[in-house]
């Protein structure tokens, strides 16, 4: 009887949230990404683009490296004096003045649009790997490592200043600002930290939910975005802990692999998942539809990001992304 009562419960359960979400969303009217198989079956993991907008490099696993001349149409490998044993993790541009890093620990520098990459030592006693870079100058970038130390460098990666006493501790996503702030979820998505210039230390916060977190970002205007565990989405418009609006599941059957998000403008916003996964709201996330022509994809979407509302790219796996046309 009690196992019977449990059945009841839970069927009810699962009909309320169905009633609440929908099961399937409506299709997007027009599919406006472009698929792109690069002659490669490593994931890729970071794109970037110099001050030319045709101009941009692709890094990924296996030591891959991949530059555009046309906007991301065309790729062409480029092998660099290493063997295979890095996975590319980040790559960023301010001009010509690049860097890229990567797992085991690597740095690479480049100051004439990536035709030379020149790599730079780092301290046995880094705490972590690098994972993330971001070019902010000539000669300046700030550079953190997969667990949450934050350092700078103002004379071309000669030497680094820490910016943080203490590291976060291993994070399963992390995202910067463009006003310097930092956001990074905890391995297990229990918690998230954040950082803002000039603190000491970085700051954790209980997730907003029972569900586990995914992955969290920054929105166009300052607040904060938040992807849950079951496909649920939340916002925070000013991104303090108490200001999280109410859960929302875009669509209750399959979005339970929501991956990451990412603004076209500040009313568009698109989220991509496993299995081909790619939604779109055009009114700032109150309502989506879902590109229903790229589900055949054969890959997860793991990351998706804009370099301005013309210029943006979806990274898969197995040598997959996919490219934003502009209508």
């Amino acid at each position: 009887m009690r196992n019977l009562l449990r059945i009841v419960i839970f069927g009810l359960s699962l009909l309320l949230c169905v009633a609440c979400n929908p099961a399937y969303l409506p299709p997007l009217d027009n599919n406006p990404w472009q698929v792109i198989q690069l002659p490669t079956d490593m994931t890729p993991q970071d794109i970037s683009f110099t001050g030319d907008p045709q101009h941009g490099w692709l890094v990924g696993s296996k030591t891959s490296l991949f530059e555009t001349v046309d906007g991301g149409q065309t790729w062409q490998e480029r092998r660099l004096d290493l063997d295979e044993k890095f996975t590319f993790t980040s790559v960023s541009f301010a001009g010509n003045e690049g860097w890229i890093v990567g797992e085991p620990s690597i740095l690479l520098h480049t100051g004439d649009g990536g035709q030379s990459w020149t790599q730079i030592s780092l301290s046995s006693r880094l705490p972590g790997s690098p994972s993330k870079i971001q070019a902010l100058g000539p000669g300046k970038a700030e550079m953190t490592t997969d667990v949450g130390a934050i350092y700078q460098t103002t004379d071309g990666g000669q030497t680094w200043q820490a910016l943080v006493q203490e590291a976060v501790g291993v994070f399963r996503n992390l995202a910067r600002s463009p006003d310097g702030r930092y956001i990074a979820v905890s391995s297990r998505g229990s918690f998230y930290s954040m950082w803002e210039p000039g603190q000491q230390r970085w700051q954790p916060y209980n997730r907003s939910s029972s569900r586990r977190v995914q992955n969290m970002g920054f929105t166009q205007d300052g607040g904060l975005w938040l992807l849950a565990r079951g496909g649920q989405i939340q916002f925070s418009p000013t991104g303090e802990e108490g200001s999280w609006t109410d859960p929302l599941t875009p669509e209750f059957a399959t979005s339970w692999g929501l991956l990451d998000l990412a603004y076209r403008t500040p009313e568009e916003l698109w989220i991509v998942g496993g299995s081909g996964n790619l939604l779109c709201s055009q009114d700032g996330g109150k309502t989506w539809k879902k590109d229903t022509a790229v589900e055949d994809v054969p890959s997860n979407f793991n990351r998706i990001l804009f370099m301005n509302a013309n210029q943006g790219f979806i990274l898969g796996q197995r040598g997959i992304i996919l490219r934003y046309q502009a209508a």
